[in-house]
């Protein structure tokens, strides 16, 4: 077990005499799952944090963040040098159910905070089926909700975000009722960028209300969902289709009416497909039919209809190329989400590297200009 005792200098990290963060970095919480040779750190506030990554810099040591560690698989980081959990920035900091918005530390788990707001029938809009993941590593995954082609993705909940920048400086971006940009949009840049323009520590996001009545529909075909104007959801795998609904108890049976099929009152979510190999497909929403049909034989499916979404799982790589070749031919990309380190040695994680790639460089140079926060999670190993 490490203990924290951060000696206070007039600029901390410096002018210590010491190589090795142990000599200065004693943390008191013990941390599972680290990686051979690295330090678990489990720092206790912004200030620590901070601290943290200033060491880091001066020293050019890897640092790699993490939340429930259900999003560890993207990208092909190094080994890192330090282990950073968030699970000491947890719980609703604010809550303002009237004007649908809650503050929340990054290290709160999203089904805690959806427990949470269930108690005054609203939602955040996050993952469905989330395990054990954090509200922060969510973000920075840049994941959204089944119900993303309805409710709109993760993106377009974040209101104001405070991190940590890789060289120790702490930032809050955005405004917590009306969306302000000065400069970088530093709210909607976090969502999806795996920690490279700083850690998350608070987020405040945009809740929804939900409403009093809710149901899913079994189809015998997904072409059943015509009836139903602007669903919560249509989910689609190789075994059945469902729509999801909500709204006032006649709207939905109205639709349910319409549309047929059985009828359970309640909204039942999936959890994603399972297998050894795990893969995120992304295609133009009007292609989803095309890309099931393109997908190799034995890989398994949850296609999100409207949203361009197929989270999919494999028990092998065959296939895996011919299909990353169709995704990227259409404006599409396969990613792959988790996979044993031995299984796919040259296989690039997330494809053809986007065209922005340089800018996206010179952007997070910015924010973390020694680049020690989770590098080589990123598209181009960036």
């Amino acid at each position: 077990m490490l203990r924290l005792r951060r000696r206070e200098t007039g600029d901390p990290g410096r002018g210590l005499g010491v190589t090795h963060p142990p000599a200065i970095l004693q943390f008191e919480t013990e941390l599972p799952d680290t990686s051979a040779g690295a330090i678990g750190l489990a720092p206790g506030d912004t200030d620590d944090l901070a601290w943290i990554l200033r060491y880091a810099t001066e020293h050019q040591l890897v640092v790699d963040v993490r939340g429930g560690g259900s999003h560890h698989g993207f990208g092909s980081p190094p080994t890192p040098d330090l282990v950073v959990s968030m699970s000491r920035f947890d719980g609703v900091q604010e809550w303002h159910p009237d004007d649908l918005t809650v503050v929340v530390g990054a290290g709160t788990p999203v089904a805690s905070l959806e427990a949470i707001l269930a108690e005054q029938s609203q939602t955040a809009v996050l993952p469905e089926v989330p395990g054990n993941a954090t509200v922060g590593g969510v973000i920075a995954a840049g994941l959204s909700s089944l119900r993303r082609a309805r409710l709109l993705g993760t993106r377009e909940r974040v209101l104001e975000v405070t991190v940590v920048t890789g060289d120790g400086r702490v930032v809050t971006a955005g405004g917590r009722v009306v969306k302000n940009v000065s400069g970088y949009d530093l709210p909607r840049l976090t969502v999806g960028a795996f920690g490279s323009l700083g850690v998350i520590t608070s987020v405040c996001l945009k809740v929804l209300p939900v409403p009093e009545s809710a149901a899913t529909i079994v189809l015998d075909d997904p072409g059943q969902a015509v009836a139903a104007h602007r669903p919560l959801a249509l989910l689609e795998t190789s075994d059945w289709s469902e729509l999801f609904l909500w709204g006032t108890e006649p709207e939905v049976d109205a639709v349910a009416g319409r549309v047929g099929g059985r009828t359970r009152r309640g909204l039942h979510w999936p959890s994603d497909p399972e297998g050894a190999l795990r893969w995120s497909l992304r295609v133009p929403p009007a292609m989803v039919g095309a890309a099931i049909a393109a997908l190799p034989e034995q890989w398994r499916y949850l296609a999100v209809h409207g949203a361009g979404d197929l989270r999919l799982a494999s028990d092998s790589r065959a296939g895996a190329g011919h299909l990353r070749a169709w995704a990227e031919s259409v404006g599409g990309h396969l990613v792959v989400v988790d996979a044993p380190p031995a299984a796919l040695p040259d296989f690039d994680p997330w494809g053809t590297p986007p065209p922005g790639l340089e800018l996206q460089r010179r952007i997070i140079a910015q924010f973390d200009p020694a680049r020690v926060i989770n590098p080589g999670r990123l598209p181009g190993g960036l």
